[in-house]
């Protein structure tokens, strides 16, 4: 589908998992410059890891620095911006040596805020554009310091990289969305560009297509996807990664959104009714404190514990009968008494 200005959806980011070879990483930039007038919007950046961090020490961990020409032929011969990981002041270095001024930080080296700043330091006020992965664990203020880190040292443009999050519990994505983490972020900084990566979210190629979609759905302003000419033969994540093809089939099957003026119309008289709740709301939670401190007040007096499990279970029971059986509001709900009960418990405490 083609890509216009009414359109959020600006950022295309693909390339593989790893330059593992000149051949393979120029084939794979081949096929992606052949199938541009296919793709929803012109590849922003060619990605491609140049150091790869694996887990497993003897997993293949990247061609280094022998990779960078490899990177400029692509740039020279198809014009793509190229965009690169790093993770310490010596991999920006060798960027700006070789001319490289498109990186992106990863999900471990943005849980440590000592090495973001080394980093931000290290490419102050030298035209650096610089996507910010969020942390492998779920920490909003931590993907924001990091963020504000390389705003302060004066980074050319700065995009945000939602790719999920560490999880201990079993399931089929390799890394939790946890959409709330990125659209708390959209909220927060409006301004920011924020893309997401299915690639890493999913951990197999079979769902990239959902969370792609998913992400445009919350409003995403690009995607970056693991793109390799055979993924078969990858030397890391080749479940993850699909083909140049596969991405120009899969993009065209999306749905973009887009900005218009007419949806604003049909939605001003709900979000009016909306706005309207919600003040409802805010002055019948306002009034259930003031009752809350009127009940501390009788408890204090009378040396009544705090907790009263049989009245909060009649309190839960009436709002589960007035509720309604959609999943997800049941699940709102649940989530809703808890934080309920606890800033109730905390305001009797203050007695």
């Amino acid at each position: 589908m083609a890509n216009s200005d009414s359109q959020p959806f600006r950022y295309l980011i693909a390339g593989p998992c790893a330059a593992e070879s000149e051949a393979q990483v120029y084939e794979t930039a081949k096929q992606l410059f052949l199938r541009q007038k296919e793709l929803p919007c012109p590849l922003t950046y060619f990605r491609a890891g140049v150091w790869k961090p694996r887990s497993n020490a003897d997993d293949f961990c990247g061609a280094g620095e022998k990779a960078f020409p490899w990177l400029l032929k692509v740039q020279e011969d198809f014009g793509f911006e190229i965009c690169v990981e790093v993770a310490n002041t010596r991999h920006v270095d060798l960027c700006r040596n070789y001319g490289i001024r498109n990186v992106w930080i990863g999900a471990r080296t943005s849980v440590n805020p000592f090495i973001v700043q080394e980093i931000a330091q290290s490419v102050e006020n030298d035209n650096f554009t610089i996507m910010v992965k969020n942390p492998a664990i779920p920490d909003l203020k931590l993907w924001k310091g990091n963020i504000e880190r390389f705003e302060k040292a004066g980074a050319k443009q700065i995009l945000a990289i939602h790719r999920g999050f560490a999880q201990q519990q079993e399931n089929v994505l390799r890394n939790s969305p946890m959409w709330e983490i990125p659209t708390e972020l959209r909220i927060a900084r409006p301004d920011l560009p924020i893309l997401c990566d299915p690639s890493h979210i999913c951990g197999d190629k079979q769902y990239i297509k959902q969370i792609a979609q998913i992400a445009i759905d919350y409003g995403c302003n690009g995607l970056m996807i693991e793109t390799h000419e055979n993924p078969t033969r990858a030397l890391s994540d080749a479940k993850q990664q699909i083909t140049p093809e596969e991405l120009s089939s899969m993009l065209n099957s999306l749905i973009f959104k887009h900005l218009s003026k007419a949806p604003d119309d049909l939605l001003r008289q709900q979000r009016n009714l909306i706005r309207n709740i919600d003040a409802q709301i805010s002055q019948l939670l306002s009034k259930r404190m003031q009752v809350v401190e009127e009940i501390a007040r009788i408890k204090n007096e009378h040396n009544i514990p705090l907790v009263q499990p049989g009245q909060w279970n009649t309190v839960v029971q009436n709002y589960k009968q007035q509720a309604s059986q959609d999943t997800c509001y049941q699940e709102f709900i649940d989530n809703y008494l808890n934080i309920l009960h606890q800033y109730s418990l905390k305001k009797q405490e203050k007695r």
